[in-house]
C-alpha cells in the first residue's frame, strides 16, 4: 500500500508541473502588454515602463519567469491582481461560496443519481427504468447555460419560488436550483453508471450463490451488490468533485454567486493574467487531491488494484 501511495504522489507531482507550465505558458503568450496592463489606460512614460519591467522581471526569458512562479507557488504565494490585491485574499473571500454550492451538488448527485440508478438497476426493464435512461439522456444533451437560464426564469421569475441571484448572505435554500443545474450532467451520468454496474453485479456468480444460501434480497442488494457495484461510481464521483470546482464557471456566472468561478470569468474578461493562473494552480491541487483520495478508496475497495 506505500508503494502504491508514492506512485500516486509522485504522479500527482508530475501532473502538478506540467499543468501550471502550460498555464503559464498560455498567459505568458497572451499577455500583449503587461506593462500597459498593469497601469491600466493611464499612458506610460519611458520611465515608468522601465521600472515596472525590472520590478516584476518581465524582461527574463519565459522559462526563468515559470520557475520563479512555481517557487512563489510553492511558498504560498499566489501572486498579486493587476489592482494590487493578493489573490490569496481573493480566494479566500471567494471559497466558501463556491465549497457551499459545491458540497450540496455533491449531495444532490450521491442521494438521487446513486440512488436512481439503484432502484432503476434493480427494476431493471420496468417504467421506473426506461423513465430514467430517457431523462438522464435529455439532461447529458442539454448544455448546462440552457438549463440554467431556463429553470431560473421558471423558479425564479415566472413561479417565484427560488431566488434569481444568489447574494453574499443567501442561506442554503438559495444554493438549492444552482446546485442542481450545476450537478445536473454528473447526476444523470451516476445514475446511468450505477444502473450499469449494478445490472452487472445482479449477473455474477456470487450474487446467484449468496442468493441460493437463503440471503434476504435486502442484504444481497445492500452488501454484496452494492460494495461492488460503487467502484466505478466512486472513481467518477472523485472525479466530479474536480469538476464541480471547475465547472461552476457557469452556474455562478449565471446566479451571480461570488464564488471561484466567477472570480475566475472575472480575471478572464479583465485578462488578468496572475488571477487566472492563481485560480487555475489551486483548482489543479484540488483535481489532483481528489484523485489521490479515489484511489486510495478504489484500492480500498478492491485490493488488487495497489498492485497495479
Amino acid at each position: 500500500m506505500f508503494r502504491f501511495i508514492v506512485r500516486r504522489v509522485l504522479q500527482m507531482i508530475l501532473v502538478f508541473v506540467a499543468t501550471t507550465f502550460i498555464v503559464y505558458a498560455l498567459m505568458f503568450a497572451a499577455a500583449n502588454d503587461p506593462v500597459q496592463a498593469l497601469v491600466g489606460d493611464r499612458p506610460v512614460s519611458p520611465q515608468l515602463r522601465a521600472a515596472l519591467t525590472a520590478r516584476y522581471h518581465l524582461d527574463d526569458p519565459f522559462i526563468v519567469q515559470y520557475l520563479r512562479y512555481l517557487r512563489e507557488l510553492l511558498h504560498g504565494d499566489l501572486g498579486t491582481q493587476l489592482s494590487g490585491r493578493p489573490v490569496a485574499g481573493l480566494l479566500a473571500q471567494a471559497w466558501p461560496y463556491t465549497l457551499r454550492l459545491s458540497a450540496l451538488a455533491l449531495l444532490v448527485i450521491v442521494v438521487f443519481g446513486i440512488g436512481a440508478g439503484l432502484v432503476s438497476g434493480v427494476r431493471r426493464g420496468g417504467v421506473f427504468d426506461h423513465a430514467t435512461l430517457i431523462l438522464t439522456l435529455v439532461i447529458i444533451g442539454i448544455p448546462a447555460f440552457v438549463l440554467g437560464f431556463n429553470l431560473q426564469y421558471l423558479f425564479g421569475v415566472k413561479w417565484r419560488v427560488l431566488p434569481v441571484t444568489v447574494g453574499p448572505d443567501a442561506g442554503l435554500t438559495a444554493y438549492l436550483l444552482p446546485a442542481v443545474i450545476l450537478g445536473s450532467v454528473a447526476l444523470a451520468t451516476a445514475a446511468r453508471l450505477t444502473r450499469t454496474a449494478v445490472v452487472e453485479s445482479l449477473r455474477a456468480d456470487y450474487v446467484r450463490t449468496v442468493t441460493a444460501i437463503g440471503l434476504p434480497r435486502r442484504r444481497v442488494i445492500g452488501v454484496h451488490v452494492l460494495r461492488n457495484s460503487l467502484i466505478p461510481v466512486v472513481t467518477f464521483l472523485g472525479v466530479t468533485i474536480g469538476e464541480l470546482m471547475a465547472g461552476s464557471v457557469v452556474t455562478e456566472r449565471i446566479f451571480n454567486i461570488p464564488g471561484v468561478g466567477y472570480q475566475l470569468y472575472q480575471g478572464i474578461h479583465l485578462q488578468d493574467g496572475p488571477t487566472v493562473a492563481g485560480i487555475v494552480s489551486i483548482l489543479v491541487v484540488v483535481y489532483l487531491v481528489c484523485n489521490l483520495i479515489v484511489d486510495l478508496l478504489y484500492a480500498a475497495l478492491d485490493p488488487r488494484i495497489r498492485d497495479a
